[in-house]
């Protein structure tokens, strides 16, 4: 292969609130964290064990006032971007290195106000009756296969 790929797909938790910075000339920057989790068995004791990592993601302009719109801490989301190493010198002298996601596209999977509106007993008998309804029909018309 002549070319190289940087390529990162995640699907994660958001950390923390969108963090906004605006500039002069209508274009903004947001940052946040997201943590994505592996789950595996420990083979000696048995015991199910989960680490989490830690994805400093960075949005842009449209996308990052879309994110501070809509997501909030706790939110599910699936992002593609490219990974990129800052570097800057702290106010001991000394180099400092921040490795952070910057996003080009982004879902929403689940939010919190998804999650809080959670069907009622009366509207999900609702939806159950309209599938059979419809099955009914269905079973009923003269299909010729």
């Amino acid at each position: 292969m002549a070319g190289t790929l940087n390529k990162v797909m995640l699907i994660g938790h958001l950390g923390d609130e969108v963090k906004m910075h605006y500039f002069d000339d209508k274009n903004s920057i947001g940052r946040f964290p997201i943590a994505t989790n592996e789950s595996y068995t420990n083979k000696k004791t048995g015991e199910k064990v989960t680490t989490t990592e830690w994805h400093n993601l960075v949005v842009r302009n449209k996308l990052a006032e879309i994110c501070e719109k809509y997501l909030t801490k706790g939110d599910k989301i699936y992002c593609e971007g490219r990974i990129k190493t800052r570097q800057w010198e702290g106010e001991d002298g000394a180099k400092r290195y921040s490795t952070e996601i910057h996003v080009v596209d982004m879902t929403f999977l689940t939010t919190k106000r998804d999650l809080d509106s959670k069907p009622t007993q009366a509207s999900s008998q609702q939806t159950g009756q309209k599938v059979v309804a419809e099955s009914e029909a269905i079973e009923n018309d003269d299909l010729p296969f």
